[in-house]
């Protein structure tokens, strides 16, 4: 039994890393955009209705800590800068294409209740 604890409580930190680099309302939602290609920053706030210019550079540049995206920038006039998914950013599609079914099940499980 004890060792069921300890393997309960190891999932539960691990669980909780994970979250912590995709939690919060937008980080899914700005892979989610990435997973499509390179986005300008412009282009991903169009595509986030409701997120403020504040809080996409804070979550953004939160990501790029954890390696999750890499920015580049073009050394031009004005500037240009472009966001894409690292090669460790795109080992969480899986994750997030489980949480979309998972979700639809749920939505699925609910609805007929």
């Amino acid at each position: 039994m004890k060792a069921e604890a300890e393997n309960n409580s190891r999932l539960t930190c691990e669980v909780e890393t994970t979250l912590k680099v995709i939690g919060g309302r937008w980080k899914v939602l700005i892979i989610r955009e990435l997973m499509t290609g390179v986005k300008r920053f412009s282009e991903l706030q169009r595509a986030l209705p409701g997120v403020t210019q504040k809080m996409l550079t804070q979550q953004l540049r939160e990501m790029e800590e954890d390696g999750i995206i890499h920015r580049e920038i073009y050394p031009q006039i004005p500037p240009k800068v472009e966001y894409s998914l690292t090669p460790l950013g795109e080992t969480l599609q899986p994750i997030l294409y489980a949480m979309h079914e998972w979700a639809i099940q749920h939505l699925a499980r609910t609805n007929h209740h």
